[in-house]
């Protein structure tokens, strides 16, 4: 038995959403709606979701205001938004779930499943609302700090501090500047995509490197190395786009 909270300013949009849950996901068994912060904050007192689907862009109070006035967060978030790239950078750097307005029926359902799946401890989850309001307090992208759970805890860090990502089956391993590497329940194309506007390298179909941290290329142009030290394959297919990303072609 799931039971979910609609937010959103939008009376169309919460409807929408409220008939797709209802006649596409039965594992939801109870579905209420909120129109404004204030509104979902009160229902609170009664009601007690396990997801919350919460608009970001709501007039007076949004949906990052929402996360701030939760102090022990007992479910989990899925976003609902139109396409607004900073706010979705934002969210997927705080490893949260968002849908597209307007939402898909399978996007939808893959959205409540991975809620399923998910383990987090309610304090886990509150350092994931907490990044996620400071990445979307910061001027610039790059600056986001990024969240990564695994088996160990969440993981935080900046684009900056990481030197690689090596691909271990359908799991990455991230090294990171002055930090031990750990292990991520995610796959590196995940990543990749994920890291995409920074130009990160694929140097070799189980290697992403930060091209930050590359100090120079091997005479035979078969590794670069980076400024820890270590050096990284370069794939005889990946050698000339590797080069040319570098400005060395």
């Amino acid at each position: 038995m799931i039971r979910a909270l609609i937010i959103d300013d939008e009376l169309k949009a919460r409807n929408i959403l409220d008939h797709y849950v209802k006649n596409f996901i039965p594992e939801i068994t109870e579905v209420r709606q909120a129109d404004s912060v204030d509104a979902a904050l009160e229902m609170l007192t009664m009601f007690k979701p396990n997801i919350v689907f919460l608009d970001v862009e709501m007039p007076h109070k949004n949906g990052f205001d929402f996360l701030l006035a939760i102090q022990d967060p007992a479910f989990d978030v899925i976003f609902t938004t139109a396409y607004n790239q900073y706010a979705i950078q934002a969210i997927r750097f705080s490893a949260l779930d968002y849908l597209l307005k307007p939402v898909d029926p399978d996007e939808l359902k893959a959205a409540v499943v991975r809620h399923m799946e998910k383990k987090e401890s309610a304090a886990e989850k509150k350092e994931l609302f907490n990044n996620l309001v400071q990445n979307i307090e910061k001027k610039d992208v790059k600056d986001f700090r990024i969240a990564v759970p695994s088996n160990e805890g969440v993981f935080f860090f900046t684009i900056e501090e990481i030197l690689r990502l090596e691909a271990d089956r359908s799991y990455t391993h991230i090294h990171l500047v002055n930090k031990r590497p750990f292990i991520a329940s995610k796959t590196l194309k995940h990543f990749e995509e994920m890291l995409d506007e920074f130009k990160f390298i694929r140097t070799h179909k189980s290697h992403l490197v930060n091209p930050r941290h590359i100090t120079r290329v091997s005479n035979d142009h078969e590794f670069v190395l980076l400024t820890d030290g270590s050096k990284v394959e370069v794939s005889r297919r990946k050698k000339e786009e590797v080069l040319q990303q570098l400005n060395l072609r």
